[in-house]
C-alpha cells in the first residue's frame, strides 16, 4: 500500500511539472502570430517579403554583427533574448487585393491573453499604423506590428524580451519597416 502512493505521489509530482511546463511554453508560443494564412496573397502582389528568423538563425545572424561597428554593436544589442523574427509583406499594383477578412486573421490573435496595443495611427490616405505587445507581468515577451495601406499590407512579428527604447535599431533591417520613420513622416504633415 505504501509503494502505490508513493508511485502515484510521484506520478502526480510528474504530471504536474509537465502540465505546468506545457502552460510556460504555451504562453511562450503564444507571441508567435500565425501568419501562413497569408501566403496567398503573394500570388496578387507585385513585390513580397517574407522573413523567417527562429531562434537558431537569430543567433547565427547576430554573429554577422560584429560589434566593430556602432550601429552592428547596437543591433546585436537588440537582438540578444530576441527568438525569433517573422515578416510579411506584400505590395500590389491595384487596391483592394486584399481584404479586411485577411486583416481579421491577424488581428483575432491579439484577442488572446497578454496581448494589447499600444498605438493605433490611422489614415485612410496613407499607411494605418497598429502596434502590439505581449506581456507578462512588467516582462514584454513579444512584439507585433501591422501596417495596412491601400496598396501595401506588412506584418512584423518579434519574440523575446523587447526593449522599446532600443528596437528603432532593427527598422530597416531584417524586412522590418521604418515603422518610427513612416510615423515621424505623418506628423510632420500635420
Amino acid at each position: 500500500m505504501k509503494t502505490l502512493f508513493q508511485t502515484s505521489l510521484k506520478f502526480a509530482a510528474v504530471m504536474l511539472l509537465l502540465i505546468g511546463g506545457a502552460a510556460i511554453t504555451a504562453h511562450a508560443q503564444g507571441a508567435k502570430l500565425q501568419m501562413d494564412q497569408l501566403d496567398f496573397l503573394a500570388n496578387k502582389a507585385s513585390d513580397t517579403v517574407d522573413v523567417k528568423l527562429d531562434e537558431r538563425l537569430m543567433q547565427t545572424t547576430a554573429k554577422f554583427f560584429s560589434g566593430k561597428d556602432p550601429d552592428d554593436a547596437e543591433i546585436r544589442e537588440v537582438l540578444k533574448g530576441v527568438k525569433g523574427i517573422y515578416v510579411k509583406r506584400f505590395e500590389f499594383e491595384r487596391e483592394g487585393e486584399y481584404s479586411q477578412t485577411d486583416l481579421e486573421s491577424i488581428r483575432s490573435q491579439f484577442r488572446s491573453p497578454g496581448w494589447s496595443r499600444i498605438v493605433s495611427v490611422g489614415s485612410k490616405k496613407e499607411i494605418s499604423i497598429e502596434v502590439y505587445l505581449m506581456q507578462n507581468g512588467d516582462q514584454i515577451e513579444g512584439m507585433a506590428v501591422l501596417a495596412t495601406g491601400a496598396k501595401e499590407l506588412t506584418v512584423v512579428n518579434i519574440i523575446g524580451p523587447v526593449d522599446l527604447n532600443k528596437l528603432s535599431k532593427l527598422e530597416g533591417n531584417f524586412g522590418v519597416p521604418p515603422v518610427g520613420e513612416a510615423i515621424r513622416e505623418r506628423e510632420k504633415k500635420k
